[in-house]
């Protein structure tokens, strides 16, 4: 029998809503007026934002993780003419499922541990104070549903101890869950000290490190750093000392299957493929570029469409990783997530059969948290979930990863 809510049980959660739609609303104008201002204080004090595609002197980084979630939030930063590729594929109906909907079991496992559903809470942000509030909320979220949740780079902890709390609060408010610390290519390819990766470790318990690929995004981004040489030399490094797992994503544009081949021989044992048709980096970037510059001049224009819908769709990544695992039995035991324009427990689904052990999503939990609909959003996905696994007669994850999909003609 299920327990039935009190009144006074009912009036907390309703203030508590309240005070959660207000804390959303008061950091979205955050997000909005503080970029502005940066922006307005330059021109007033006549200061150019430096930046190119190797000048690390341009916007501070607390600038520029305020307005990549404004401009993730609020801007056109969709893939154009190149989906994920999901659309591609239908399950085959089963008329005789032999199951109870109420019975289908969402629940598999990560990295040896049991988890609620094959959904990660992907890397979003932190490195700033108002990063907190976001973050407490998607553990909280991570926490109610018993799933994984990634921060956002943990550069900005490295260098500045003031913002660590803004990382620091996940765990405090997610202490059961998978929780993966966070860094980029660059810093990897520079070396992290043994003081680096125990700091990122113990600041959030952390149960993984995810090593972010985003060679496309650094080179729109207009401090980028584009120099991506020796990654792989100090990413092999970093796998054999490290006490925990390394994850290795892309950030939107995919990895392919000879990618994942020397990420695998070089020790990684999850990788995030990330892949096309979600949101695109470039087009954030570029945002945040034709913001400071007015008009776009580092590219040819017949060059710059292509360049911002650059990358391998993620159904595409799932696949040609999937087909590699079959020719090396020993890559059996290395897990892939598919990221890269999940919104919908179908999208799951399918994720799943295509081989992937669970799938991620940032940009549409981000809106979702905007909206304030975050745990609503994430309870239809896993319902839309179940709801595939009793049409194709899945009473389990493992049965779902085993039914077959068609091919649209």
């Amino acid at each position: 029998m299920s327990k039935r809510s009190t009144p006074l049980q009912n009036n907390v959660k309703t203030v508590n809503q309240s005070l959660l739609l207000l804390c959303t609303h008061e950091y979205d104008i955050y997000c909005r007026t503080e970029f502005y201002n940066i922006q307005r204080q330059h021109i007033l004090q006549k200061k150019p934002i430096r930046g190119g595609m190797n000048d690390r002197k341009g916007n501070t980084i607390v600038e520029r993780k305020h307005s990549h979630v404004e401009i993730c939030l609020h801007g056109d930063v969709a893939f154009e003419g190149n989906t994920t590729g999901f659309e591609r594929f239908q399950f085959e109906h089963n008329a005789l499922p032999e199951i109870a909907f109420r019975d289908a079991d969402i629940s598999t496992t990560f990295l040896g541990r049991k988890i609620g559903a094959p959904l990660m809470i992907s890397s979003m942000t932190g490195g700033y104070s108002e990063a907190a509030t976001l973050n407490r909320r998607l553990a909280e979220a991570a926490e109610h549903f018993n799933i994984p949740l990634g921060v956002g780079s943990m550069r900005q902890a490295l260098d500045n101890h003031s913002h660590r709390e803004s990382f620091a609060v996940v765990r405090k408010y997610a202490p059961t869950v998978q929780i993966f610390a966070n860094i980029g290519a660059p810093e990897i390819a520079k070396k992290l000290t043994e003081s680096n990766i125990t700091t990122m470790l113990e600041l959030l318990k952390a149960d993984g490190l995810i090593v972010h690929l985003n060679a496309a995004q650094e080179l729109f981004q207009p401090e980028g750093n584009t120099d991506f040489r020796h990654v792989l030399e100090q990413l092999t490094l970093l796998t054999a000392t490290i006490p925990v797992p390394v994850i290795v994503k892309e950030v939107g544009c995919g990895i392919s299957a000879s990618t994942a081949r020397q990420l695998i021989e070089a020790g990684v044992k999850v990788i995030d493929v990330a892949g096309a048709g979600g949101s695109s980096w470039q087009k954030v970037e570029e945002i945040r570029y034709t913001r400071q510059y007015g008009q776009e001049n580092r590219f040819s224009l017949p060059a710059l469409e292509e360049l911002l819908n650059w990358g391998i769709p993620t159904a595409k990544c799932l696949l040609d990783i999937q087909a590699l695992k079959r020719e090396r039995p020993g890559f059996s035991a290395i897990e892939i997530i598919a990221s890269g324009g999940i919104q919908s427990g179908t999208d799951i689904a399918k994720s799943l059969a295509l081989g992937a052990q669970l799938a991620a999503s940032a940009r549409h939990i981000l809106k979702a948290l905007h909206e304030r609909a975050l745990e609503e959003t994430i309870a239809s996905w896993l319902n839309d979930l179940r709801a595939v696994m009793f049409l194709t007669g899945a009473a389990t994850i493992e049965e779902l990863r085993h039914k077959p999909l068609i091919t649209k003609p």
